[in-house]
């Protein structure tokens, strides 16, 4: 699947990009429990707080949250993908791989929000469309997110996964000297993606549920081919790390640059807060805990609560749909509440996020990841492996397997 040097050489874990994880997704929470109008009960709203310069503040704060957790976590897939690719692999063993990593959770929270709520308005064809991660190819906003509406975001996931190794061709022919013009242009092109739909997509109608209209939000932000440019900056960066072009950047300077990019995004009109306004600073986040784990240093997301958190976050993320759009309505209704007790139903709704993100790891994608990531053949071979009797230091090796292919059976980091 890859033979470029660059990529085969060694590569660290990188347990920091597990941990941060964790941060993108709850910046998704944070903007779903917040809503003015709840998506499946359009009567009444999500956000708990009844004093409404606290739900306003809160809601203009964190307004671009959402968009921006996404964003992560596309410039996250490309990086980590790039970075964890298996020299020698089958395209077929990837793929699979890929597919088992994201299915199992989605067809259990489909399921599930299905059967609680979305079978009151969800067409068959619309079902089928969700099902198969299809439906955010189509201009209907009603499409977009339906049955379970954060897992929108896999059928971008499902285009860079099956482009990822034509994708890899290209970017592995480009000069370690020319990586970061493509990183620029990259940052470039979700710009353009901005410009096109300012000023080529109609603004009408408009919608109080979202900052452009339908048609402007599906081209800019759901449409998959649309977000390529983070997925391919993200396998950039991998390519400037692994070559040890990446300089050492303090964590102080990280965080100040984070932090102005958030906040220019509250103050940059849409959709240029969805991606331009973080594409950089995210960028330099990513690599630079990337580096960091290379040179083994402690960057305070690589420890085990961190990492936990980072596991369990792909299920966090798909189980918000479910307790925070239709749990918090079905329990408490359309109440909003004096601020120290709607602080405690925030706590609430965050727990039993974090509780199904967790069951959904424990008991659905590590079993999955088990039992299908590999094929029979290769399971068999990965058992014999372990049952033989290994010197201290030496990795061992599976028939037609290097040392470096063993170390590197699991991904680096979870994307």
């Amino acid at each position: 699947m890859d033979t470029d040097p660059a990529i085969r050489r060694k590569r660290a874990s990188l347990p920091s990009l597990t941990g941060v994880r964790f941060f993108a997704a709850l910046l998704v929470f944070f903007i779903h429990a917040l809503q003015p109008i709840g998506p499946v009960d359009h009567s009444g709203p999500v956000n708990p707080f009844a004093d409404q310069d606290i739900a306003n503040g809160l809601l203009k704060f964190f307004g671009p949250a959402g968009f921006l957790g996404v964003s992560f976590f596309f410039l996250l897939s490309g990086f980590v993908i790039t970075w964890s690719v298996k020299p020698g692999e089958k395209l077929t063993a990837y793929w699979r791989r890929r597919f088992v990593k994201v299915f199992p959770n989605h067809l259990v929270t489909w399921g599930l929000a299905l059967g609680l709520f979305a079978y009151a308005y969800t067409s068959v064809t619309t079902g089928f469309l969700s099902f198969f991660l299809a439906n955010s190819w189509v201009n209907k906003l009603e499409v977009q997110m339906s049955v379970n509406a954060p897992s929108w975001s896999l059928c971008a996931e499902m285009l860079f996964y099956l482009t990822f190794p034509a994708l890899l061709l290209l970017v592995r022919k480009i000069p370690v000297n020319r990586l970061y013009h493509w990183a620029a242009a990259m940052v470039a092109g979700t710009i353009g993606v901005g410009l096109v739909t300012t000023y080529f997509i109609t603004p009408l109608p408009s919608n109080p549920m979202i900052p452009l209209s339908p048609s402007q939000m599906w081209f800019n932000y759901t449409f998959p081919p649309n977000r390529m440019f983070e997925f391919v900056l993200g396998m950039l960066l991998a390519r400037i790390v692994l070559a040890g072009k990446w300089p050492k950047i303090g964590p102080v300077p990280v965080i100040a640059l984070t932090a102005i990019g958030y906040a220019a995004s509250i103050y940059v009109p849409a959709p240029y807060n969805f991606v331009a306004t973080t594409a950089i600073p995210f960028s330099v986040v990513i690599a630079s805990l990337a580096a960091a784990d290379v040179r083994g240093a402690r960057t305070r997301l690589n420890g085990k609560v961190m990492v936990w958190l980072g596991n369990v976050s792909f299920g966090f993320y798909l189980a918000q749909g479910i307790v925070i759009f239709w749990g918090r309505q079905a329990l408490l209704g359309n109440g909003q509440f004096s601020t120290p007790v709607a602080v405690l139903v925030m706590i609430g709704m965050f727990a039993a996020t974090l509780l199904a993100g967790w069951l959904l790891y424990t008991c659905v994608e590590m079993p999955a990841m088990r039992l299908w990531a590999r094929s029979k053949k290769d399971r068999e071979a990965y058992a014999a492996a372990q049952r033989v009797d290994e010197p201290a230091g030496d990795l061992g090796t599976v028939p037609g397997q290097r040392p470096a292919d063993r170390a590197g059976t699991e991904p680096v980091a979870r994307s």
